[in-house]
């Protein structure tokens, strides 16, 4: 009696089973208490405090804006103790941080100026003239200064909160944390006061009380840029001295220590590299517009808005080709100025993204645009007047001729 009892428990215990499973009610839960203790699952404690013994994991974050090319380190994730980054690493990084891509912004200017008082140099009795000692320490200060000048901006940008969730803004070594602020600052200042000590250097050598003063106004620029609530780009006269800087300053300081005299001729000339200089400075602010904006970082592009903030940068991309051809044309001038225009294809290319472009953030790629036409512009502007030299002394050479 007692097993048919059990049986027929069993046989409802099986059908209540069915029932439950076809209606999609949840199974019955099973408590700690009910089961035995083999039959649970465990985990070791040991393995718990392994776990708990490791370290955060180091992940090695690059910035991949500034290059062309990117590489991920293999491995991504990995213990410190079995990671660092190696010194080539670091100085990539450090590379792409200080945005060497600029640099053409300040160093075609220089190159210009000195090549132009060489080629005034260049005739009969010196035939091909010679670079004078202050050419190296005036390229070695406007390098330094240029740099000092992009780590401090660097530095204040993040004190102010600009670009701190931007991924299309320069540089990146604070926000990505890979190096402190302070030590971005301590940097950006080593590298204006080595600058300064080249730049007064090259002032003593030649002996020029106009190369000091203009020293002292790049300095005063490179650091005042960014530094202070009233910063010269918070108070929309960026473009502008990006204009003053990279045009008339650094050509004419490189032409009066290579001995140029002729200081009315030498700013017109560089008055191409200071509006190129402008415009990719335009550029940069109306992409960096909606960010600038939450950060109460008031540019030229925020005053004036991306409409006309387009137009005006058309037209400083435009006046300096009218320029060039304008100086270029008549008789007995620099003719193979004339090669800057073989950049008329990357012209084109920035015209129409910039008119096409619908909100800040598609300017990304007009402004790296722009950093190439700065440097193919500038190439060609230096290699003219140097071909234009060399075969005007040719003439000096008849023996070479023949």
């Amino acid at each position: 009696m007692e097993k048919e009892e059990q049986k027929k428990q069993n046989m409802g215990a099986t059908s209540n089973e069915s029932k439950s499973s076809k209606s999609g009610a949840a199974a019955p839960i099973v408590d700690a208490v009910d089961e035995k203790a083999e039959r649970l699952p465990t985990v070791p404690l040991e393995s718990l405090k392994a776990i708990g013994e490791l370290e955060p994991p180091a992940i090695s974050v690059h910035s991949i804006e500034s290059t062309r090319d990117f590489s991920v380190p293999t491995p991504l994730v990995v213990q410190p103790a079995e990671y660092h980054r190696t010194l080539g690493e670091w100085l990539r990084i450090f590379l792409d941080g200080v945005r060497p891509t600029y640099l053409a912004m300040s160093l075609f200017p220089f190159l210009f100026g000195s090549v132009l008082a060489w080629s005034e140099r260049a005739g009969k009795e010196t035939l091909l003239g010679l670079f004078k000692p202050a050419f190296v320490l005036g390229l070695v200060a406007v390098l330094l200064i240029h740099l000092g000048a992009n780590l401090i901006n660097d530095y204040y940008d993040y004190i102010r909160g600009v670009d701190t969730s931007n991924p299309l803004g320069p540089g990146g070594l604070i926000q990505q944390g890979l190096l402190k602020p302070t030590r971005i600052l301590a940097i950006g200042l080593l590298f204006l006061v080595l600058g300064a000590i080249a730049g007064a250097s090259m002032a003593i050598v030649c002996g020029a009380w106009l190369l000091a003063l203009f020293g002292l106004v790049g300095l005063a620029c490179a650091y005042f840029y960014s530094a202070s609530s009233k910063s010269i780009s918070s108070l929309c006269l960026g473009p502008v001295a990006a204009l003053v800087i990279f045009g008339p300053l650094v050509t004419m300081s490189a032409y009066i220590a290579e001995g140029g005299s002729d200081l009315r001729k030498v700013f017109i000339y560089s008055l191409p590299f200071g509006l190129l200089a402008a415009a990719s400075l335009l550029a940069n602010d109306m992409r960096d517009l909606e960010g600038d904006e939450q950060a109460h970082k008031y540019t030229l592009a925020n005053r004036l808005g991306l409409k006309w903030s387009r137009w005006l940068f058309l037209a400083l991309l435009m006046i300096p080709y009218v320029i060039v051809a304008a100086l270029s044309m008549p008789s007995h001038t620099p003719h193979w100025f004339l090669t800057v225009f073989w950049t008329l294809p990357l012209l084109v290319n920035i015209v129409s993204g910039v008119l096409r472009a619908d909100n800040p953030n598609s300017l990304n790629l007009v402004f790296r645009a722009m950093l190439r036409q700065n440097s193919w512009f500038g190439l060609f502007m230096v290699l003219g007047l140097i071909v234009s030299t060399l075969i005007s002394v040719l003439s000096f050479m008849p023996h070479l001729t023949r």
